[in-house]
């Protein structure tokens, strides 16, 4: 029964009842979400198949639609076929066409003469003249070949400016065939030639990605290559138009050749679906090609739900497929008369919503009761590490400042001893005693003062008496009341700044004790260095006093609490230096009771550097 007397059965007691608790409620929690749960399921079902209907009557509808009776389509591209011809609309959204413009280019019997002159006869003057009669028929054909001959011979004459003048000439025969390419653009390719001129070719390379001109495949690769050549530029062609391009070029012989009045066929380029949807009518055919995501947009689209259209190799035509979606459903071809399979998804609805605020209160109220509890454990085990912590410091302070005590009274004991019992043996040797009684009286002083002093600040019992002190004074007294103590040991005190007009608005005996601290630490925690440093300097707002020695030093972790009452660093205990651990705290309390700020900077082996930071004193 010891482990339930008190005060040991409290902590296990509560935590027990707490655990049961939190345990019932969440159980019945969870049994009456579960069931929440079920009920919700069965209705999102419900809706699920509803909606998957009405998705897929959308997507037939959407389909049969297609391709609009006029007009242009918002996106994608609309072909008319009627005989061997193709029109396109809007033109400029196909790249390159499967067939060829018909070709209504001049007879090449016309160029027949010049030709001869030219390549035969090697009479270049006399063909120019032959071509340059050409270049005024009233037949557009004709001119545009004249005007691409002109600029050939002087071309080959390096004659570039008159070259320059036949290719602008032949460019404004614009869609004029030449060979079954535009003049424009046999006349732009020359004249990017001629340049050389990078902006030119680009500006050309544009007008391709554009669909200016009515091309074959081959005939816009061959221009996208050489613009690209010209332009120093190998980008691709614009990824959705070239699709829409290759699709129909792709498609046309299958659609060509199936005679079905209407039909629909999906064409892959680069991992980009493109839908050709076709319908036959007495004038002709007309063909719609474009991306099934823009066809079925409006069918697919939601805020409950999404939906993804996927073929026969399970490729994403149109929407998007949720894997990770519990509720889901299906429709397949067979059902809903679709080419696709259709992938229906619930999006997270209102009580899908709901059910996961319970869910979140639930965890929440259970969290912030085990929070309670580990919270309550925490500070108790905080308090008892705190009071232990200060147990100990307490402890270490007063074996610090026993051993303080102890050593000036024994020294002060036995050299009364000897002069009591008269064992001095001579007047030099008594004289000796003397000093030494009253050196170890004035330190005993000091401790029992700098105690009463810190017991003073810590109630705030010790009012400061401010005056204007200067800094060289002050410095220069501290030094002096250690010259007895450090002179026969070989030692001195630096003392370094201005001698005059440097000055503060201080208490003269709180501060000479605050900088006698630190200069008494430093000769201690020093005993191998010849010197320790007391330097100041004087800025527009403040005076930094600092005491500088080459001692032990302080690690960079005993740094943050240094300035702590009872704290002291490793290196002091381990050096055996003596100290009661409560000097750098007054210290401290008498630079912030002075409206200044003190710092440290120290490396462990190469000493250490206090500052006191004190405000100037003003007129």
């Amino acid at each position: 029964m010891r482990a339930f007397r008190p005060p040991f059965s409290l902590l296990p007691i509560l935590f027990c009842v707490t655990l049961v608790a939190v345990s019932s409620i969440g159980w019945f929690g969870w049994k009456l979400l579960d069931q929440e749960r079920a009920v919700e399921a069965q209705r999102a079902r419900e809706r699920l198949e509803q909606a998957a209907d009405g998705i897929a009557a959308n997507a037939r509808e959407a389909l049969a639609e297609a391709p609009p009776a006029g007009g242009e389509p918002r996106e994608g591209v609309l072909l008319t076929v009627i005989g061997n011809g193709i029109a396109a609309e809007p033109a400029r959204r196909l790249l390159f066409r499967p067939v060829a413009a018909p070709d209504a280019g001049a007879d090449a019997e016309a160029f027949a003469d010049g030709e001869a002159l030219e390549f035969q006869q090697a009479d270049p003057t006399r063909a120019l003249d032959a071509y340059r009669r050409l270049a005024d028929s009233t037949n557009p054909a004709v001119r545009a070949g004249a005007w691409l001959r002109i600029g050939r011979v002087v071309r080959k004459a390096g004659r570039r400016e008159e070259a320059f003048a036949a290719y602008s000439e032949l460019a404004r025969g614009g869609a004029v065939p030449i060979a079954g390419v535009p003049a424009e653009l046999v006349a732009r390719h020359s004249l990017c030639e001629l340049s050389g001129r990078k902006e030119e070719a680009a500006a050309l390379k544009q007008s391709l990605a554009e669909g200016r001109w009515p091309l074959t495949r081959a005939q816009f690769a061959f221009y996208w290559s050489e613009a690209s050549r010209l332009a120093g530029d190998d980008s691709p062609a614009p990824a959705e138009p070239f699709a829409l391009s290759s699709a129909v070029s792709f498609g046309w012989n299958e659609l060509m050749r199936d005679e079905a009045p209407r039909g629909q066929k999906t064409v892959w380029v680069d991992s980009r679906p493109i839908l050709l949807i076709w319908r036959s009518a007495p004038g002709g055919r007309t063909i719609l090609a474009t991306r099934p995501e823009a066809l079925f947009a409006h069918a697919f689209s939601g805020d409950d739900f999404s939906c993804a259209a996927v073929d026969a190799e399970g490729r994403v035509v149109a929407g998007r497929r949720e894997f990770a979606r519990a509720q889901a459903t299906v429709r397949t071809t067979a059902e809903t008369q679709l080419p696709w399979t259709l992938y229906i998804t619930a999006k997270p609805g209102p009580a899908e919503a709901g059910m996961a605020a319970r869910q979140r209160f639930l965890a929440l109220v259970t969290a912030l009761m085990a929070l309670f509890l580990i919270g309550g454990a925490y500070f108790i085990a905080q308090a008892i590490r705190r009071d232990r912590a200060v147990s100990r410091m307490q402890s270490d302070f007063v074996s610090a400042v026993s051993h303080e005590f102890r050593s000036p009274l024994t020294s002060i004991r036995q050299l009364s001893e000897l002069l009591a019992l008269g064992r001095v043996p001579n007047e030099a040797r008594r004289q000796l005693y003397y000093e030494t009684l009253v050196r170890e009286s004035s330190r005993l002083e000091r401790l029992i003062e700098g105690l009463l002093n810190f017991g003073r600040m810590e109630a705030g019992a010790g009012p400061y008496r401010f005056d204007e002190v200067e800094v060289s004074e002050l410095a220069a007294g501290v030094a002096a009341e250690f010259e007895p103590q450090i002179t026969g040991q070989g030692r001195r005190i630096e003392v370094e700044g201005a001698a005059q007009g440097c000055r503060i608005h201080a208490d003269p005996e709180a501060l000479s004790a605050a900088l006698r601290n630190l200069v008494d630490n430093a000769l201690k925690y020093s005993p191998d260095s010849p010197a320790v440093w007391v330097r100041w300097v004087q800025t527009e707002s403040r005076v930094a006093i600092e005491v500088k020695d080459a001692g032990l030093g302080v690690t960079a972790e005993e740094r943050k609490n240094i300035f702590r009452k009872f704290i002291r660093g490793s290196a002091a205990a381990r050096a055996h230096v003596k100290g009661s651990g409560v000097g750098l705290a007054m210290v401290r309390h008498i630079v912030e009771a002075h409206g200044g700020d003190i710092t440290l900077v120290s490396e462990p082996g190469r000493g250490s550097t206090f500052t006191m930071l004190l405000p100037v004193a003003r007129a």
